[in-house]
């Protein structure tokens, strides 16, 4: 009996820079079983349709990393996402490379940026030159600090967090998601001794450029989920060097707010983040939200229910988790 099959329509990013005006997309037909991997449709149209469409792709099992592009705007591995869901979904496959990184031809993105932000981390131990190791030993580690590296080491290098991260497309300083999961793995490794020095340099290197959507973790093939990587990095700079700068004041401040009075005091956290001084430089951004929302510059009545917030302010103080909470 022949296997079912769906037809499939898959729209194409195409364009090679220097030849090409502008992109264009370009449209395949096929009939393929709904549990088609979309990489393995594109290397049919390359096989039997079209030759010159330029992709980049290795083990096909979601080891490499190499196939990340753009399947109906999601940032995913092309060899692991099947057609069927995405056609009852959206009804047709849009496939384009990956954000913020400049397409070279087609789907195949100039990584340099991805790897130069990973490079700038020093991904690899530090160690203390006036300790070093005894010549042929081990440097073990236990179970339970191997554990404190949480998902960090399953990370693949393909780049999907980075291309789906809004911060990096704002502002190239942020060095990305993966770059700061992976500055994560090495900062907890009681081996590494450059631990304090990471955590001060990343306070002025990026780290608070974080936007906190959390689409690295959705995008993400392997579960590493950078942003509670990134969570945690802020909490471990802050507890290394204070509130230095105005990401960690913001976030200090808003925490603060929040314990006070249950809702922002907008004034307030804008002093707490800026400084008398900075604050002066915002004012006329100041004067423009007062003649729009005045109401936002006065301070705020406590929330009814106060109580309870602080409540959960005191268990978190005391190491309690949410399931803890009642």
């Amino acid at each position: 009996m022949s296997e079912e099959t769906v037809t499939a329509t898959f729209d194409v990013y195409r364009f090679e820079p220097g030849k090409d005006a502008a992109p264009r997309y370009d449209r395949y037909v096929l009939d393929l079983p709904p549990h088609t991997p979309v990489l393995t449709a594109l290397l049919k149209v390359r096989a039997e349709i079209d030759p010159s469409l330029t992709l980049r792709y290795s083990c096909r099992s979601a080891i490499c990393g190499s196939c990340a592009m753009q399947i109906n705007s999601k940032s995913r591995l092309a060899c692991e996402a099947a057609i069927g869901p995405e056609l009852e979904r959206d009804g047709r496959i849009v496939i384009e490379p990956m954000r913020n990184q400049p397409v070279l031809r087609d789907l195949v993105v100039d990584q340099e940026s991805f790897w130069r932000n990973y490079s700038k981390i020093e991904p690899h131990l530090i160690l203390d030159p006036r300790h070093p190791m005894p010549e042929g030993r081990e440097n073990p580690m236990t179970p339970e600090e191997v554990d404190r590296f949480k998902e960090t080491p399953r990370c693949i290098a393909c780049a999907a967090c980075y291309s789906a991260c809004p911060a990096v497309e704002a502002d190239p300083a942020f060095p990305g998601p993966m770059a700061l999961a992976k500055l994560f793995r090495f900062v907890v490794d009681p081996r590494d001794q450059a631990h304090q020095d990471r955590l001060v340099r990343i306070q002025t290197d990026g780290l608070w450029l974080c936007l906190r959507c959390h689409l690295c973790t959705e995008a993400c093939p392997k579960d590493v989920r950078p942003s509670e990587r990134i969570r945690d990095l802020k909490e471990m700079a802050i507890a290394a060097q204070g509130a230095t700068e105005h990401g960690s004041r913001h976030a200090v401040g808003f925490k603060e707010n929040i314990r006070e009075r249950g809702q922002l005091n907008e004034m307030k956290l804008a002093r707490q983040t800026f400084g008398p001084i900075g604050l002066l430089a915002q004012a006329p951004q100041g004067i423009r939200i007062w003649r729009k929302k005045p109401e936002l510059l006065r301070a705020p009545h406590p929330i009814e229910g106060q109580d309870e917030v602080e409540k959960i302010y005191e268990a978190l103080d005391n190491g309690k988790t949410k399931e803890d909470l009642p």
